[in-house]
């Protein structure tokens, strides 16, 4: 039994009331997260959260769903009216991006860097927004970069999970091949693509783009010739050659685009690319215009591709 003295007025912000009327409206965490652009996994976070703040499980399982106790069901008018007030307060005074410069650290591998960024600047810029944003390498991000404020924002296909990270999907793809089509073809199938001559980036703490391809097959995939430590760097290596690199789909795009790319000749799952924060900063008018404009540039992709 979860005790009623952990209740701390001071825990509480916009963001998780938010998630807490949104599963209180659909009575279901997979619904509410996709209706709110976030993962389950951000959802169960933020309810663990809200049953400690309350000291009340405040949903229960009943059969595929759940169901408000009692003390959740008490909470929907006063928390709908907090939300109001909050966005009343929000709409007196509005946010106009030129009002002063926008400082933002970014963590993203090049690839999601090239895709989703250079149109987002040229379109602030034709907008008179003083728009500055640094970017570091993001790797296999951990926790650590949010929460230390480290950066604002990750853009990474393995978010990572904690109970203050806010995670949101921004485009799905397939992993392809990429080669250099005057020197070879594709491989036509699993025992020919893992025992190919592959080119591989591996990022700082020492994982590997490729592991983001999953097989059913248990047989390893033949260790890379060679690696590198960012997508673009691929390819003077793999013009002229047989090598072989795998990435997303969407990266013949950006800076793979010199390059002949198919899809992998064997089933694997779709790759989410997730855009992520820390729950402080959800309230922030400036992170959630840049998350809108990321958000635009995502969906351009999805055009394009």
């Amino acid at each position: 039994m979860i005790g009623m003295g952990n209740f701390d007025h001071k825990d509480l912000d916009w963001h998780l009331l938010h998630i807490l009327l949104t599963v209180l409206q659909e009575t279901n965490v997979t619904r509410a997260a996709d209706r709110l652009g976030l993962t389950q996994s951000t959802v169960s976070h933020a309810l663990k959260k809200l049953r400690l703040i309350f000291g009340d499980p405040l949903f229960v399982r009943s059969g595929k769903g759940i169901v408000p106790t009692e003390r959740a069901r008490s909470l929907r008018d006063p928390v709908t009216a907090i939300l109001d007030s909050i966005k009343q307060l929000s709409d007196a005074r509005p946010f106009d991006p030129r009002d002063a410069p926008l400082e933002f650290v970014i963590a993203a591998n090049d690839a999601t860097r090239d895709l989703l960024f250079p149109r987002l600047m040229l379109d602030a810029a034709q907008e008179q927004i003083d728009l500055r944003l640094s970017f570091i390498p993001s790797g296999l991000p951990s926790t650590k970069l949010l929460n230390d404020a480290r950066c604002d924002l990750i853009v990474t296909p393995m978010p990572p999970d904690g109970p203050d990270i806010i995670q949101s999907k921004l485009f799905e793809g397939e992993m392809h091949c990429y080669y250099d089509a005057t020197q070879r073809d594709p491989p036509r199938n699993w025992d020919a693509y893992r025992t190919d001559r592959h080119i591989a980036v591996r990022f700082a703490d020492g994982r590997a783009s490729s592991e983001l391809v999953a097989h059913v097959d248990s047989a390893p995939i033949k260790p890379p010739v060679l690696t590198v430590t960012n997508f673009g760097s691929l390819v003077p290596f793999i013009k002229g050659s047989t090598l072989l690199a795998t990435a997303l789909n969407h990266t013949g795009l950006g800076p793979l685009k010199e390059l002949d790319h198919a899809p992998l000749p064997f089933s694997t799952d779709p790759v989410s690319v997730f855009l992520v924060w820390h729950r402080r900063d959800s309230t922030d008018p400036a992170h959630r215009w840049l998350h809108d404009r990321i958000r635009q540039s995502a969906r351009a992709l999805k055009l394009q591709n």
